[in-house]
């Protein structure tokens, strides 16, 4: 799957008075120089990644897949040494201040990716959260546009290009399993359901009548439909259209669905990654890669459980403001239950839900230059998941609108269960994925022109998801959370990013096996068992990933409480903002290091 841990995995693809400007000047001949290089090494790796080009909306290699073989991976893993010995080149006393960081976080990026390709075979290549099998058709639908016929026929190869790839892929798969690095056998079915998903509906064999198109084919169409193409021109590329789904694209997802199939029954039943060659070794790579702190997991678990308690303290005093007669379970059991927080699980309840989630985002979107000095362009809309992918997608993410601005940001929500979603919850998480969160996170970071690449796109778990969590938060210090029931709702929220530093680090050290994980949840969650067994089998394939939230946001709301405390008087809530998302996603201890040298400053500029 899509390998998120350092900024240089996705770089390498990859109105107040005091705003922040969103361009950094170039100051002295040694940071032209520096900035080259960068470019250089951004144009270089995106000239190796079609599927990012075309997430940047650049219609250059579209015709294309990526090459995922590991003898590309090794290539890339040269060039790194190359890059990394090239930055010892610089004299970085004669780089200006923000130059300066940007070959910081440059190096430090480069000898984390240099140390960590030992472990590149323990990332797991497919799982229910992402690879290849889902990335197929996202790019597809969503970053192929089909304007002209050229677009058109670069979508034709791009089918009939899946056939090699998953010959890659399944590749990859065998040597990972040679290695005895498989995942646990409940994974596989849930990376069978997408791709056998993508097969169901014509044109392919032994679809009923009434099954319709399948997903693929009803883009394509949908797309030259609203093409300014000849009627000959549109029937002709849909017929090479729909060849190339039963040709080259139906093959490689047949191939990789037979080596799936075996391979799950090869597979165990153990679910922490201690089991792998050097587990236990590997988790503690993947807790500094995701938090970028040296915390041990005993670290975290002990964090984990002392906020757990302390939240459900909290949950225990809207308990009371709203009358509630009864323990803590009984109130999430009350809270599960009751119709009133939840719309109806029909077409009517999912419009509901929608427009009651516009609704939210008009009222925080009016009132966000309250939080921000600089705000970004982009627009950003609310959009249920896609029918071939709400089983196996998470509740809700965020996609980044393409560079060129052809298409806003879209905040995308699973409506496939509606008990799923509790109208609680909405607000919350609203407010982490799309405004005051990631849209405005990610989007920010994207627009700063005078930012090296590396840095605009750069990817850090704790940074992104510290800044999600802690921009569920802020509305509720704008009172914008409803009535009691939907704070609770945002303490749900923090409560299970704190659940997921026990779980964690109880699956993945401790040895906890998937049930003890889900019993955790069970006893101390307000959500559903399903939810929570969504949840851990999460936490099972993408070892560390979950512990990023809770310390991020910690570290922001420490660096805040300081720089209050430092300034008092001074401090204006807008510039803390727009110093902590001003210089680009930052490893938590660069951000200390930005927020204590603005408090130095006297917090007036950003």
């Amino acid at each position: 799957m899509i390998n998120r841990r350092h900024f240089i995995g996705s770089a390498a693809l990859a109105g107040a008075s005091f705003a922040v400007p969103p361009v950094f000047a170039i100051e002295t001949r040694e940071d032209a120089r520096l900035d080259a290089f960068f470019e250089a090494i951004f144009q270089r790796a995106l000239g190796r990644s079609p599927t990012r080009q075309s997430a940047l909306g650049i219609r250059r290699d579209q015709d294309k897949w990526d090459d995922v073989s590991e003898a590309r991976e090794i290539e890339d893993h040269r060039l790194r040494e190359q890059d990394h010995a090239a930055l010892g080149g610089f004299d970085v006393a004669g780089l200006s201040p923000q130059a300066r960081l940007s070959h910081r976080i440059h190096t430090r990026s480069t000898e984390l990716a240099l140390r960590d390709f030992k472990w590149r075979h323990h990332d797991y290549v497919m799982t229910q959260m992402g690879g290849i099998h889902t990335r197929v058709p996202s790019t597809l639908a969503n970053s192929h546009p089909v304007a002209s016929k050229a677009d058109a026929e670069a979508y034709i190869k791009r089918l009939d290009g899946v056939a090699p790839l998953m010959t890659q892929v399944v590749a990859r798969l065998a040597a990972q399993e040679a290695k005895g690095i498989q995942p646990p056998r409940f994974v596989y079915a849930l990376v069978l359901e997408p791709c056998l998903n993508l097969l169901k509906g014509a044109p392919f064999d032994g679809a009923d009548e009434g099954e319709g198109d399948s997903p693929i084919l009803a883009d394509f169409k949908a797309k030259i439909a609203k093409a300014e193409f000849s009627g000959a021109d549109r029937a002709d590329l849909l017929a090479r259209g729909t060849a190339a789904l039963t040709g080259g694209f139906a093959a490689g997802y047949r191939a990789l669905i037979s080596h799936l199939r075996a391979a799950e029954a090869r597979a165990d039943d153990v679910d922490g990654v201690w089991k792998l060659p050097e587990g236990q070794a590997y988790y503690a790579v993947q807790l500094e890669n995701y938090t970028t702190l040296p915390l041990k997991a005993t670290e975290v678990h002990t964090l984990g459980l002392r906020e757990v308690a302390s939240i459900h303290g909290e949950m225990r005093a809207i308990m009371k403001r709203v009358g509630f007669a009864g323990d803590l379970q009984a109130f999430f059991a009350f809270m599960r239950s009751d119709p009133r927080f939840y719309h109806p699980d029909s077409d009517a309840g999912r419009a509901a839900y929608v427009a009651e989630a516009n609704a939210l985002l008009d009222e925080i979107r009016a009132r966000q230059g309250e939080l921000f000095g600089h705000l970004p362009k982009a627009p950003v809309e609310v959009r249920p998941i896609e029918a071939w992918r709400e089983k196996s997608a998470p509740k809700a993410h965020y996609r980044n609108p393409p560079q060129d601005g052809s298409a806003p940001g879209l905040y995308y929500i699973n409506l496939s269960d509606m008990k799923a979603q509790p109208r609680y919850q909405l607000a919350a998480t609203l407010y982490h994925e799309a405004i005051p969160g990631h849209h405005i996170e990610t989007c920010i970071a994207h627009e700063m022109d005078g930012l090296p690449r590396f840095r605009r796109f750069a990817s850090y778990a704790a940074f992104s998801e510290g800044w999600g969590l802690y921009s569920e938060l802020l509305p509720k210090e704008m009172g914008l959370y409803a009535d009691p029931y939907s704070d609770f709702g945002r303490l749900s929220l923090s409560l299970m990013r704190a659940c997921r530093l026990v779980v964690d680090s109880g699956l993945h050290t401790l040895k906890w096996t998937r049930k003890r994980a889900t019993d955790y949840l069970d006893a101390n969650m307000p959500s559903s068992h399903y939810d929570n067994q969504r949840e851990i089998d999460r936490y099972i394939v993408i070892p560390g990933q979950a512990t990023s939230y809770y310390i991020g946001m910690q570290k922001i709301i420490a660096l805040r409480a300081r720089a209050r405390a430092k300034l008092g008087d001074r401090f204006d809530l807008r510039r803390f903002h727009d110093v902590t998302l001003g210089a680009g996603p930052l490893p938590l201890p660069l951000l200390e290091e930005r927020i204590d040298e603005w408090i130095a400053g006297g917090g007036q500029t950003a």
